[in-house]
């Protein structure tokens, strides 16, 4: 018997900790602007038009439609922001080149596969849907640049006039927001690492502490992006129930899905047909 009782006060200490390590912010003023709306991933676009991901025309094509976008910013060389998904620009420009050692000059030699395009500027795609619709912003975080990142996209924001939110997979960048930017709506992005290719490159232990959202308790984000396929999220489920936290879910490629997660209260990010 008294082994029992060992067991269940260990369970429930265990519990216990769980559930505050999974604390976000919460009631953080803005949601509502964001919410209603559908976000085009990486812009509105469509290969069989020639509309490469995240490019104007594709950002133009998602404000037309009455969608907003969700769009990633990296941090060049120079200072400057270009808006693209890979840091190595093989798969987007057909020639292999890592964006963080480029300056702006440079993105003239790499067009966008299948148009005449090259990777637009933060500030031009800011400028595109001020006062239109609404942004996600991803920070794209490599070799440890979060700070610089952040500090880079908010001084940009600061003076826009627009609806958005950032986020990001990377807990370093919402700790800056949390510090120096505590007004802006941030948004903590993940998945399910242990099954998915994309933490390969990462421990097993980092792999299990970002699946389960448990930097939850020093990041405080408003809400959280998961993929959608991996919301069975047993961390995920426990922050709905227990603190009602804000779901985004990614990336959503067909209407079904879409309407039906809507009518679950999850925002919306779609990409491979126009709902």
């Amino acid at each position: 018997m008294i082994i029992i009782f060992r067991i269940l006060s260990i369970a429930l200490v265990i519990v216990a900790l769980w559930c505050l390590m999974l604390l976000p912010r919460r009631c953080q003023a803005g949601w509502a602007q964001l919410a209603g709306a559908r976000y085009a991933h990486r812009g509105l676009h469509d290969m069989t038009r020639n509309i490469p991901e995240n490019s104007m025309s594709a950002f133009r094509r998602a404000i037309e439609n009455g969608f907003g976008a969700e769009l990633d910013v990296h941090l060049m060389a120079d200072g400057q922001l270009a808006v693209v998904h890979d840091s190595d620009l093989a798969r987007v420009c057909g020639k292999s080149a890592v964006i963080e050692e480029l300056t702006a000059e440079d993105l003239k030699n790499y067009p966008l596969k299948g148009s005449g395009e090259t990777i637009p500027l933060f500030p031009e795609v800011l400028a595109l849907f001020e006062k239109k619709a609404p942004l996600i912003i991803e920070l794209k975080v490599e070799h440890g640049n979060a700070a610089a990142l952040t500090d880079a996209v908010m001084a940009h924001l600061r003076d826009w006039d627009g609806t958005y939110c950032v986020e990001s997979f990377h807990p370093a960048a919402l700790l800056r927001l949390k510090k120096h930017y505590p007004s802006v709506i941030r948004g903590q992005l993940s998945e399910n690492f242990l099954r998915s290719g994309d933490g390969v490159t990462l421990t097993w232990p980092v792999r299990a502490v970002l699946t389960l959202l448990l930097t939850t308790f020093l990041t405080r984000p408003d809400f959280i992006a998961y993929n959608y396929i991996d919301r069975s999220c047993p961390s995920l489920r426990l922050m709905k129930r227990l603190y009602g936290v804000h779901e985004v879910g990614w990336t959503i490629r067909s209407p079904e899905t879409l309407e039906s997660l809507e009518q679950q209260g999850v925002l919306p990010i779609f990409e491979g047909f126009t709902p």
